[in-house]
């Protein structure tokens, strides 16, 4: 408190008004009613002004306070079980299971590609197919072929695309998106900061750049949804050449990541 009061600059004052100087020359002269009011504003006036500058200039002091204290937690190693070996090993935990349920949000994803794209197929093939001759009735003649190669080909796809309908998989990959997206930013974001709680700092190298990446790539996967739903081919082409990249990143932090949980284990204690 001391200290924040010695940096204050003094508050500037109104003007005296002539109330003040009479009053110093004749303490004992009595004072008129609106003399006295003019007194009490003037008085008020320089309380606000004094609680004004008080509260501008401690409130910054005290966030540079905070920050410097935080720091020197930190570097101490006395934040407990926040830079313990429970807390650290959440991340490597969780980012395991999120490296798996993105592969399982890729196959639903290429499912409901199947879904789009096998209709195409069946109407290339239709094109292929011969009409049967008939009579004038309108029945199959006798003698005509059974169906060809092609109409067997189109009867299997149309059955296939019935099942993968049923299997609900555009809503499945986009609930499952919308989860790796949340889940995945909030952990990656959670694995610097628990790093920073442990050491006081960040360690610039693979894990953390390629971490930047996946989390970048997850959102710029998701920014291109709107157009894929307007049908956009581009934006469904973007959306899974980033997600490819977003899972052959991932691949390659797993061993650096190994590395990591094993400085945990040699620097970190329980809990």
């Amino acid at each position: 408190m001391a200290t924040t009061l010695s940096l204050l600059k003094p508050p500037i004052l109104p003007p005296k008004s002539p109330y003040f100087h009479s009053k110093l020359q004749n303490i004992t002269t009595p004072t008129k009613l609106n003399s006295s009011s003019n007194s009490k504003t003037t008085d008020k006036l320089i309380l606000k002004q004094t609680r004004h500058q008080l509260q501008s200039v401690s409130i910054p002091l005290t966030a540079i306070a905070l920050t410097f204290y935080l720091d020197a937690k930190a570097i101490g190693g006395e934040f407990g079980i926040l830079e313990g070996r429970s807390f650290a090993l959440v991340h490597p935990i969780v980012m395991s299971g999120l490296f798996v349920y993105t592969l399982w949000a890729g196959y639903l994803g290429w499912q409901w590609r199947r879904v789009r794209t096998i209709q195409n197929e069946i109407n290339e093939l239709k094109k292929q197919v011969k009409p049967v001759p008939v009579t004038p009735e309108g029945t199959p003649l006798p003698d005509a072929q059974p169906s060809s190669p092609v109409e067997i080909k189109i009867q299997q796809l149309t059955e296939e695309r019935k099942e993968l309908i049923k299997g609900s998989y555009k809503d499945r990959h986009f609930n499952a998106g919308s989860i790796l997206l949340g889940f995945g930013v909030f952990v990656a974001v959670g694995g610097g900061i628990n790093t920073w709680f442990r050491t006081g700092k960040l360690f610039p190298g693979p894990h953390l750049f390629a971490g930047a990446a996946i989390t970048i790539l997850w959102a710029a996967a998701a920014a291109l949804v709107p157009a894929m739903q307007k049908g956009s081919e581009t934006a469904r082409n973007l959306h899974i050449a980033l997600n490819a990249l977003n899972v052959v990143l991932f691949c390659w932090q797993i061993p650096t990541g190994i590395d990591i949980v094993f400085k945990v284990f040699e620097f970190t204690k329980w809990p």
